[in-house]
């Protein structure tokens, strides 16, 4: 399986390079992660994750022109680099790995990592949505109203796209058998939600604090917290 997924990524990789989805090193990078997880979770983990990419990177592209003139769009076009893709799967392919390694039980591994990729995808909804069509920015911590883009703002509309997008990425998890109950994706849904109210906390109170506290070591916090809550949270129900 293993030559297998690096046959596959490297082909793939080498197609995909013109698609603006990624920077050239966000390619490779990306086609190391393709590799550990088509190798640990067959081709089912992969297209979870790929899709989480795609749906990612389009959500981004929503009001792109408006953004630029407010000055909220991604750097680089919207284009990921490596920080930005281990950033937020770091943590994913470490579960992958110790699912791979026989590390039991390896369901409620799944559960967390699944809820890591969830916690991403409403955080990507939810800036990039809240940004744009956010009509009132309130800091998390004070409720007062603060420009959009700040650290630790929030929106209706950009909580309720969190909340969208934790379950669809949710739901593409079921979809790919990674997960296998609407038990899982209600708790999953809702851990992704609760993990991007976190971030959002945690950005407000100590990113501007803290030097190495990059968007990216942000990102990473947050999935960790998103997978922790939710294995301790479906081993608590008896999930798994």
């Amino acid at each position: 399986m293993w030559v297998t997924a690096f046959l596959v990524n490297a082909v793939l990789i080498g197609l995909a390079q013109r698609i603006p989805l990624l920077t050239p090193a966000g390619w490779v990078n990306a086609g190391i992660l393709g590799t550990v997880l088509w190798g640990s979770l067959g081709w089912q983990g992969w297209s979870a994750v790929v899709a989480y990419l795609v749906l990612g990177s389009l959500v981004t592209k929503l009001g792109w022109a408006v953004k630029q003139q407010r000055g909220l769009e991604e750097g680089r076009g919207g284009r990921r680099g490596p920080e930005n893709v281990w950033g937020s799967a770091a943590v994913g392919a470490g579960l992958a790995l110790m699912v791979a390694g026989g590390l039991q039980p390896a369901k409620l591994l799944m559960i967390g990592f699944a809820a890591s990729f969830a916690a991403k995808l409403a955080d990507t909804f939810g800036s990039e949505i809240g940004q744009r069509w956010g009509r009132t920015t309130l800091l998390i911590t004070t409720l007062q109203p603060v420009p959009a883009g700040t650290e630790g703002a929030i929106s209706l509309e950009g909580t309720l796209a969190s909340a969208v997008g934790s379950v669809v990425m949710s739901m593409v998890m079921l979809l790919f058998g990674l997960i296998t109950t609407t038990s899982e994706l209600l708790l999953i849904s809702v851990v992704g939600l609760i993990a991007t109210l976190a971030e959002s906390l945690l950005g407000a109170l100590a990113q501007h604090r803290i030097n190495w506290l990059s968007n990216e070591a942000v990102n990473g916090i947050q999935t960790l917290f998103a997978a922790l809550l939710a294995m301790a949270l479906a081993s608590g129900l008896h999930l798994a």
